[in-house]
């Protein structure tokens, strides 16, 4: 049998770098308000057993994670549905972190794509989009105010649409734990996550290191377990760079 892909791989191995785009997983990673914290139970040790295993309490959706359609969307894709082949994407990373330093609630527009495109070519047909607003930095990435809300920047609909209706893009990525920024999902219910998933389109939540990333010509590969009929779960990405 021929190596090429060994030699590829050698290349790809000699040629770029590998940049790591999920949080720990632990109690005290990032996640929505509304799960639980990580419990993290010892099953077996050493002392006693010969070998250590653990039991990990915790939701689906938890620290960086993958959301399949059928989160939202009854009826649509589950984990177990999600090629393998769709795993690996072009990556394309849009910069608004001025926009959302400047306005907490910033949604990302399709103007803001279209200003991305003028500078760094059309998107291709089947690429991640990562959206970053350098919120991963933060500690506090809810930012209530003083009467509990949360403010924290995202995805504007219009963009959703402009990716998957002029773009017909794969999936899309982002800082924050949600999809649309905060006030617009307190008031309208989440519009741009639900219209994401029900294009049977997958996203990835709670992504990190976005600063790290050239704006265009990285390669994203996204890896999870195949669950059946699983809605999401904890997710490990990275993306190949060239040096």
């Amino acid at each position: 049998m021929e190596k090429k892909l060994w030699n590829m791989l050698a290349d790809v191995k000699d040629s770029c770098r590998i940049v790591e785009l999920s949080h720990v997983v632990s109690p005290d990673t990032p996640h929505w308000s509304g799960f639980p914290d990580m419990r993290d139970d010892t099953y077996y040790n050493y002392k006693d057993d010969g070998f250590y295993a653990n039991e990990y309490h915790m939701v689906s959706q938890y620290g960086t994670h993958v959301d399949a359609p059928c989160h939202f969307v009854e009826g649509r894709r589950a984990l177990d549905e999600i090629g393998a082949d769709e795993l690996i994407m072009p990556l394309c990373v849009i910069n608004i972190v001025d926009k959302a330093a400047a306005d907490e609630d910033y949604a990302a527009s399709r103007q803001d794509i279209l200003d991305w495109e003028s500078e760094n070519g059309k998107i291709p047909e089947g690429a991640f989009v990562a959206l970053r607003t350098d919120w991963s930095k933060r500690e506090d990435m809810d930012n209530l105010d003083d009467e509990g809300n949360k403010h924290y920047p995202a995805w504007g609909l219009d963009a959703i649409k402009f990716l998957v209706e002029e773009r017909n893009i794969s999936a899309i990525g982002h800082e924050t734990t949600d999809t649309d920024p905060a006030v617009i999902a307190a008031r309208d219910g989440y519009p741009g996550e639900t219209y994401i998933l029900d294009q049977q389109k997958f996203q990835i939540e709670v992504l990190t290191n976005l600063d790290l990333l050239p704006a265009t010509g990285a390669l994203m590969v996204c890896g999870f377990p195949r669950v059946r009929g699983g809605s999401g779960f904890t997710a490990r990405c990275y993306a190949i760079i060239e040096k």
